[in-house]
């Protein structure tokens, strides 16, 4: 009896501090109001960078951070430099990316002739079948 009577009395106990523990938690979430203007300066300053030392510089890309949210505009001719772009400011520290980098049309196309010439063999998934047996693969 004595047992149950402790484990009761240590249940109510844990109850009583995790619940005073969570209260100030949610507090501070709706007081919150997310990044303050100075990181995301320091945000955008550090994406600016990255930017001038990479090739996706070359497309003039407009950038703005508000709120821990960076926001990406402009065009390119290379479809790989929109997902560049999106990388480049979740490694700068942005929580989050809207990306309206619009792709060209030139390099949409390009992208389709590209993927009806075939797939490189390093895209082939294990399960799709060869054009070539890998045995004339190990002869070469």
């Amino acid at each position: 009896m004595n047992r149950i009577l402790t484990s009761l009395i240590c249940c109510a106990a844990l109850a009583c501090a995790a619940s005073t523990t969570k209260e100030p938690a949610k507090a501070q979430s709706r007081t919150g109001t997310g990044m303050s203007a100075q990181s995301d300066a320091s945000i955008e300053n550090t994406i600016k960078t990255k930017l001038a030392k990479s090739k996706i510089g070359a497309d003039h890309f407009r950038i703005r951070v508000q709120g821990g949210i960076a926001y990406w505009d402009g065009t390119t001719n290379v479809i790989q430099h929109k997902g560049a772009a999106t990388r480049m400011a979740k490694t700068a520290g942005a929580k989050a990316v809207v990306n309206k980098i619009q792709i060209s049309d030139a390099a949409r196309a390009k992208a389709a002739a590209n993927l009806e010439s075939g797939r490189r063999r390093a895209q082939i998934k294990r399960g799709d079948a060869r054009s070539e047996s890998r045995s004339e693969t190990a002869r070469r």
